[in-house]
């Protein structure tokens, strides 16, 4: 059961990498350049809707992604045996992570297709969120209510 422990420990750790790796790659994809930065620069029209859509989705996606995890924990994951708490640890975290990634990419594109900076500010605040999430180990065994003695 350590063995396992410390897998899902690994596993969510390497999402919460990838979590970050993607606005490391957009703002590098972004400032290399490019005909798609700035494209929609002068576009009024097309501004307000992405502006729109990033604020709607960081507003819609941060607290849910939030208050999603600790829902799960008293529905579903509090109520079954370790080996498939350790499961849904595992897969409500990716689920985590990937709601807070919607406001990300939607706030980078934002801001390198209409060049506005309430599309970084929206990723920006779906970044911080992300810290309420960090994994590891203690925190699992935590959250899970599993101690070193019960092995």
């Amino acid at each position: 059961m350590e063995d396992k422990i410390k897998r899902v420990a690994a596993r969510v750790k390497m999402m919460f990498v990838y979590f970050w790796l993607l606005p490391v790659f957009l703002v590098i994809f972004g400032e290399t350049g490019g005909e798609w930065v700035g494209m929609y620069a002068g576009n009024v029209r097309a501004a307000y809707y992405a502006e729109t859509l990033a604020i709607l989705s960081t507003a819609i996606c941060v607290p849910v992604s939030l208050k999603l995890f600790s829902w799960m924990f008293v529905k579903k994951i509090d109520v079954v045996t370790i080996s498939e708490a350790l499961r849904l640890y595992s897969l409500w975290s990716g689920v985590h992570l990937a709601l807070l990634a919607i406001p990300v990419l939607a706030g980078f594109f934002t801001y390198y297709l209409m060049m506005s900076n309430t599309g970084i500010l929206c990723a920006m605040i779906a970044l911080t969120a992300s810290f309420f999430c960090l994994p590891g180990e203690e925190r699992m065994r935590k959250e899970l209510h599993i101690n070193k003695e019960e092995e």
